[in-house]
């Protein structure tokens, strides 16, 4: 190949139609020695080269500042294609490379991962650490937090409305969190007064009301809060040793609650085994007793069928003694009756004789007196006169006479 310039561009070879034509070679002139002509470039070829040298440059610089009409979308963003001509943006979610008009669409990518605003120290540092947040509590004493941290991310649904309300690039990194923690997260603590906020439930109540508020303010500039993790509140130092000396006396009490349910329930369980050791002794008990019922029983009916055959045989000695009885009670009637009846005879004889039985019966008695006569008189006129059935008698008689006289 010749190291010549072409006198033509493009070379031969390389453009269609006839071969250019060369131009006339040159000779040798007169004194003897070669002569070297300078190069001449035909104005075509300097315009084409040119071209090609701001054709690439122009591209690198496009390709540089992503507007050659193609780019890539990592996992970790959100792009949004804007249409200049028509004002209609795409939001693309997807990652991926995408193509576009250059000059009438370009491509703004935004950050799609979780975000973190800090807020501790004293003094800002950059776009996401500012001072620590200080809070006065109902009661008027103050608190703070040493460190507290907000997560939060866009939308990426909404990520038209991040690039409308914050500019591309970090812009909503920049100052919607910023302007609305601070005095949301003032105003929902301080609900509260310095005993309170110490309660892990009221301060886990305030830490979710400061997260829904933050999230609703900051909802319209196509932002989320995901969470603000919870932190100890630091108080004084005198109140520190406070709120530690109450733990101490909250975990005492935990532990007597604690100490007083398992006691309830070591008491539950020895009621169990007590009411199931009496359940079982009562169901001995209930046997024994039904042992003891129907031997009850056995023994009753015994007794009664013993008693029924004493009954009987009561029964019929009465009635043997009863009839024994009335054959002797008819006896003596009829003994007494016939006594009775001769009685009965004696007295109605003696109603019917009446004076001559009495008589007769004198006479019997007269008969079997003695008497004894004296032939003097010891005493002119008696007084008493006594006699008597025999000698003895007799004698008796008159000397107890005499002796009366």
């Amino acid at each position: 190949m010749s190291d010549q310039i072409p006198d033509v561009f493009p070379p031969e070879g390389l453009g269609g139609g006839d071969p250019p034509r060369r131009g006339p070679r040159p000779t040798s002139g007169g004194g003897g020695g070669p002569r070297n002509p300078g190069v001449k470039l035909p104005i075509r070829a300097v315009v084409a080269l040119a071209l090609l040298f701001m054709l690439f440059t122009v591209g690198g610089a496009m390709a540089i500042s992503g507007r050659l009409g193609f780019t890539t979308i990592d996992p970790e963003e959100v792009a949004v294609k804007v249409n200049y001509l028509t004002g209609k943006t795409t939001v693309i979610n997807q990652p991926g490379y995408q193509i576009f008009l250059p000059f009438a669409e370009e491509i703004f990518k935004l950050d799609r991962t979780f975000q973190s605003f800090e807020m501790r120290g004293n003094e800002f540092v950059g776009q996401s650490v500012v001072p620590k947040l200080t809070v006065r509590a109902n009661d008027g004493s103050n608190f703070r937090f040493e460190f507290l941290s907000i997560q939060y991310a866009l939308v990426p649904s909404a990520a038209a409305v991040v690039l409308a309300e914050s500019g591309p690039g970090d812009g909503f990194k920049a100052e919607w969190i910023k302007a609305h923690a601070r005095s949301i997260l003032r105003d929902e603590f301080g609900r509260y007064t310095a005993e309170e906020i110490a309660d892990p439930a009221k301060l886990q109540t305030a830490f979710a009301a400061g997260k829904r508020r933050l999230d609703l303010a900051v909802q319209p500039f196509g932002l989320r809060v995901i969470e603000i993790p919870q932190s100890r509140p630091n108080f004084d130092d005198e109140y520190e040793q406070a709120i530690e000396e109450r733990k101490v006396t909250d975990q005492d009490v935990e532990r007597l609650v604690a100490m007083e349910d398992q006691l309830l329930q070591e008491r539950e369980q020895q009621l169990a085994q007590v009411e199931r050791e009496k359940s079982i002794e009562m169901e001995s008990l209930k046997g024994d007793l039904e042992k003891a019922r129907l031997g009850a029983e056995r023994d009753a009916i015994q007794q009664k069928k013993s008693a029924d055959a004493y009954a009987l045989e009561r029964v019929a000695d009465g009635q043997a003694e009863r009839a024994q009885l009335l054959a002797k009670s008819r006896g003596l009637t009829e003994r007494y009756t016939k006594e009775a009846e001769g009685v009965e005879a004696r007295a109605t004889a003696l109603a019917e004789r009446g004076e001559v039985v009495v008589r007769e019966a004198i006479i019997d008695k007269l008969r079997q007196i003695r008497f004894t006569f004296v032939p003097y008189s010891r005493d002119p006129a008696p007084q008493r006169l006594e006699h008597s059935g025999d000698a003895g008698g007799s004698d008796a008689s008159r000397k107890s006479s005499v002796e009366g006289n």
